[in-house]
């Protein structure tokens, strides 16, 4: 395994925060948690990493903080 291919648990709590979309409360998460970049997160997710920023970004205009 690639050291940039790796698992990483996701703890069903951070799905608390109904105001967050899934993937919102993944990336804030996995960027804020686990201190991962954006390129990190999107070769987790299999997404672009403009597509990480945004959702990164909209989930922290909407107040979401795991």
């Amino acid at each position: 395994m690639a050291d940039d291919e790796r698992y990483v648990n996701i703890p069903s709590f951070i799905f608390r925060d109904r105001s967050l979309a899934a993937l919102e409360a993944i990336v804030v998460y996995l960027k804020d948690s686990q201190g991962l970049t954006y390129a990190q997160i999107a070769r987790l997710l299999n997404r672009d990493d403009r597509t990480i920023w945004t959702t990164y970004t909209r989930a922290k205009k909407k107040g979401g903080t795991q």
